[in-house]
């Protein structure tokens, strides 16, 4: 079926179950437009969170006792449960940590630091949120590999005839991500594993910004790695995913050491736990990972098709919007389908940190800064931008607020 077809969200329904969004400030209502940092939480997953902590609240593979044998079957089911939402062979291949961040980390320290080294490239794209590219940039540093960046072209897009120019032979590592958090682009991710694979590189895949609101099929995609954030997705903040292709899990070494992540341990030495308990050290994220099944099931109720469609309509709203001021430069794709659900802007003569807090005047919460990427803000001439992004629970009407504050922003600057 296509997006044209699908059945439109009942934005006002799903807006009962995000109590915040209730809120007013100086009598006026809020306008969340900063989704792209982090979503809100939505009931079904503070319920979930909840019901674990007020009845099986316990450690989990450390009891014999009833309660932390329940917590320990809801924490491992858990990884089952993301594995089926992603299409990950099984729990195996699903690794919890407390953010995309820490997965990028783990697999560029526990992979990196050992198999990199001088004369081995790292390919990245000029539009990489800083945990990537800072990561990989610091790998590169301590191990003598060289980073590379594909270009961006005029239009915010990937340039892939220089991405064919600058993976070789020599690449040993591509990260990407698959939407980016500043453009609002969707990356041809798959044809950057293919290209990859074609190099025997391997490839890694940023999904903050994509699963929380399209379907993703990380064996189709056939990425090495593939990560991804709770809060980001309706969901609670403190965890991440990292998917691994098992054989690749299997070899690397672990990232933290501690309780759990072992098997034997002696006066001389250890040994390490199955996947994916050996790369989650210590007590882990019980009730986060409690409460992001509850996302997952929350946003598949939905379904992802018309998350994904809803998302595109309102970013091609708010660009025709926009786009309708000439004082108002719109960074990234034209709507369609390599667009997401975010526009960043700026307002001719007036700094986004000044817009953003005209915006917060009429309680319309929007992004302003760099984004967690400088790099590209470079590239694109300005300090900064700013940026709304949007969600299931976003409207038009929400949108035309936010025009309206750009208009009052306008009015004082001038």
């Amino acid at each position: 079926m296509s997006q044209q077809n699908l059945e439109p969200l009942d934005v006002e329904r799903l807006r009962e179950d995000f109590p915040i969004l209730e809120r007013e400030f100086d009598g006026q209502p809020l306008v969340y437009l900063d989704n792209a940092a982090t979503t809100q939480t939505a009931d079904p997953v503070v319920d979930a969170m909840s019901d674990y902590y007020r009845r099986y609240n316990a450690n989990v593979h450390r009891g014999i006792h009833h309660l932390s044998q329940e917590a320990s079957i809801a924490y491992e089911e858990a990884h089952d449960r993301v594995a089926d939402f992603i299409g990950a062979g099984g729990r195996e291949e699903v690794v919890f940590t407390k953010n995309t961040t820490e997965a990028e980390n783990l697999v560029a320290h526990s992979w990196g630091l050992e198999e990199l080294g001088p004369g081995d490239e790292i390919v990245l794209t000029e539009m990489e949120h800083h945990a990537s590219l800072v990561t990989w940039q610091q790998i590169g540093k301590r191990t003598g590999a060289d980073v590379k960046y594909i270009r961006i072209d005029e239009n915010g897009r990937l340039d892939m005839d220089h991405a064919r120019e600058l993976v070789t032979d020599d690449t040993a590592m591509l990260s990407a991500v698959h939407v980016s958090n500043t453009l609002g682009t969707v990356n041809p991710v798959s044809e950057l594993v293919d290209l990859a694979h074609d190099h025997d590189a391997l490839a890694f895949i940023d999904g903050a910004q994509a699963v929380p609101n399209r379907p993703v099929d990380v064996e189709a995609i056939d990425a090495d790695f593939y990560a991804f954030s709770g809060h980001k997705m309706a969901g609670p903040t403190g965890i991440g995913v990292l998917y691994g292709k098992e054989e690749l899990l299997e070899e690397m070494q672990p990232y933290l050491y501690g309780g759990d992540m072992i098997t034997k341990v002696t006066f001389e030495d250890s040994t390490w736990n199955e996947l994916p308990w050996k790369f989650e050290a210590g007590t882990p994220q019980i009730a986060e990972a409690i409460g992001l099944v509850a996302a997952i099931d929350y946003l598949e109720g939905i379904g992802m098709e018309r998350i994904e469609a809803h998302e595109r309509e309102l970013a091609r709203y708010a660009y025709e919007q926009l786009a309708a001021h000439s004082d108002v430069e719109i960074y990234g794709p034209e709507p369609g389908p390599d667009r997401g659900g975010l526009v960043g802007f700026n307002l001719e003569g007036v700094h986004a940190h000044d817009l953003a807090s005209i915006m917060n005047d009429y309680a319309v919460a929007i992004r302003a800064g760099d984004h967690c990427t400088q790099p590209l803000h470079d590239k694109l001439g300005v300090a900064a931008s700013a940026r709304a992004s949007f969600y299931i629970y976003n409207t038009r009407e929400e949108i035309d607020a936010l025009v309206d504050a750009i208009d009052s922003a306008r009015q004082l600057f001038a």
